[in-house]
């Protein structure tokens, strides 16, 4: 007899916009953005407030401001929300040792064999939020089911602060009804393709065969055959591997010339860089730096070693990189990034961040 999983994807509600608000009373009931202002910069978060005018992440600060003209920006503060998520992730390790953080707020459990020997997974995720509640003065989401696609779509149903369960009996029907973008690994550029297909929903996508899918979208295509069907075996892995560290940050005023850009470089990313990499013992092969033009046209050069780059030669060779563009427009943004990553005290081994 096969083990039916029981997974939990819990999913803070707002997380960076309830801390700001949860630390800053003022901020409470009211319509509020982390990241940018109204001039420039892109929003990394949004309060439920915001997003009723339409705001969403990722948006054009500007454009935020257009739709919410009361909209109140504020600047990130990441090791805040670093510190509440690790007081989170304890209650989470409090129940199993399966946990799999994405983000600083989300995370998949896998509860089938628990501490406390709960048979309840809907029950351990209402625990698990009062708990967040009780201790954080956050709210979260969650979503129960047998496998983590299904457990992350179903922790969407009811948000905020909600709960939902997709059971085995019930997954089929559900997955024939969801929209084809809701369908985990389905971009946006892929669902635009899918409906040019005629491919609206789950329903839709199930007439295909396997043979046709893997024809038009390739390696993919057996992905899509499958979580349609409600075949998704991906485990929950506690160490998740990470691919890059780095930190980018966008201008208030654009920087016009080479000479402007090193030293933003030397006096704000770099040191940013290397406290990063220090605090998560990172070395890496491949240095990158990232450059982004006020038409938002995106420039990147970088250099691969065949062993971890010193720390001590990152910084002539982030200014060596930089050096060798040629300015074409104002510069909007700068990022530096390290990847082909290995713990500095396990030299070989890819880096593997522990929440």
């Amino acid at each position: 007899m096969t083990l039916i999983r029981k997974i939990i994807h819990v999913d803070m509600d707002a997380f960076f916009a309830s801390v700001e608000q949860l630390d800053h009373p003022e901020y409470r009931g009211k319509p509020l953005a982390v990241g940018g202002n109204k001039e420039r910069g892109v929003v990394a978060a949004a309060s439920y407030e915001a997003r009723k005018f339409g705001v969403r992440s990722a948006m054009a600060s500007r454009l935020a401001a257009k739709k919410c003209p009361s909209l109140i920006f504020v600047k990130p503060r990441f090791e805040r929300y670093k510190e509440i998520s690790l007081e989170i992730r304890k209650i989470f390790l409090d129940y199993t040792d399966l946990v799999e953080p994405l983000s600083l707020d989300e995370a998949f459990l896998d509860v089938t064999v628990n501490h406390f020997g709960l048979p309840s997974a809907t029950l351990i995720a209402k625990e698990i939020r009062q708990r967040i509640k009780t201790e954080t003065g956050l709210n979260a989401s969650a979503g129960i089911s047998y496998n983590k696609f299904l457990a992350k779509v179903a922790s969407d149903l009811n948000k905020p602060n909600g709960q939902a369960v997709i059971t085995p009996e019930k997954a089929e029907a559900f997955l024939e009804k969801l929209p084809i973008e809701k369908f985990f690994g389905i971009g946006r550029v892929t669902a635009e393709k899918m409906k040019s297909l005629g491919i609206h929903n789950g329903h839709d996508l199930k007439q295909y065969s396997l043979a046709f899918l893997t024809g038009r979208f390739g390696k993919s295509g057996l992905h899509y055959y499958e979580i349609v069907r409600g075949i998704h075996n991906s485990e929950v892995k506690p160490d998740r591997i990470r691919k890059s560290l780095g930190v980018e940050s966008t201008f208030e005023n654009d920087l016009m010339d080479i000479s402007a850009i090193l030293d933003s470089l030397k006096e704000k990313i770099l040191p940013e860089f290397f406290r990063r990499l220090e605090r998560n013992q990172a070395r890496g092969r491949t240095l990158t730096l990232k450059i982004k033009y006020n038409d938002f046209t995106v420039h990147t050069r970088s250099r691969t070693f065949a062993e971890p780059i010193p720390l001590d030669s990152m910084e002539n060779l982030s200014l060596d990189l930089a050096q060798q563009e040629a300015i074409t427009n104002p510069v909007r943004l700068l990022g530096v990034s390290l990847s082909n990553l290995s713990r500095s005290d396990e030299p070989g081994e890819q880096l593997k961040i522990r929440y």
